[in-house]
């Protein structure tokens, strides 16, 4: 038998720019948080109808972590390039400048796109919750890491713990996004990053 034409078939080319899309998704998520996006939101801001949606990206919950992967190679880039500073303190201000830079921009919707998704919640997103963790957790290991590179290198002091200066990390940045959401300005977002940088070893 005949089948039906798909337009979601492999190597017939999409009515629609998939980066466009992923782009405008990545947008409504930021702005109105998973809980609060509809596919209906979805749709209409990426100009696709949800079969495309689906035949593309998956459901919502594949395509939010399609978005954070996106995310983190655009808006957030700069905590992977932080990791790349020379020394542990360089970190450390690339780290909290670099997020206040990321919080303070008003091209893109405000806050933190990844904070917002581990408050993400309710029946049905248990798994998408625990990516939001893992997610974290390679954020953290990763600094840690690098921390632990800087004190075996004689970068930071004997007595430095590098687990808990990057959950120092990792805290006072989640905790900027939070303030930024809440309104909080640039000049106070550097001041707290700044204070932060006063209490780093070394």
């Amino acid at each position: 038998m005949k089948s039906s034409p798909n337009p979601a078939r492999p190597g017939r080319p999409r009515a629609f720019d998939a980066d466009l899309a992923l782009e405008a998704a990545m947008r409504v998520f930021w702005r109105k948080g998973f809980e609060g996006t509809s596919l209906s939101d979805l749709t209409q801001a990426m100009g696709i109808n949800r079969p495309s949606l689906y035949a593309a990206f998956g459901n919502k919950e594949a395509l939010f972590r399609q978005v954070m992967d996106r995310y983190g190679r655009g808006p957030a880039a700069h905590m992977e390039d932080a990791l790349k500073a020379p020394t542990a303190r360089a970190v450390a201000e690339a780290l909290l400048h670099g997020t206040v830079d990321l919080l303070i921009d008003r091209t893109h919707p405000p806050g933190c796109l990844g904070v917002n998704g581990i408050l993400v919640g309710g029946d049905g997103t248990e798994i998408l919750c625990q990516d939001m963790a893992a997610r974290q957790v390679q954020v953290f290991s990763a600094l840690k890491n690098r921390l632990a590179r800087a004190k075996k290198e004689g970068d930071l002091p004997e007595s430095a713990q590098p687990a808990t200066l990057a959950r120092f990390l990792c805290t006072v940045t989640q905790g900027l996004s939070v303030q930024a959401t809440r309104g909080v300005g640039e000049r106070d977002l550097r001041q707290v990053a700044d204070l932060a940088l006063q209490a780093w070893p070394g």
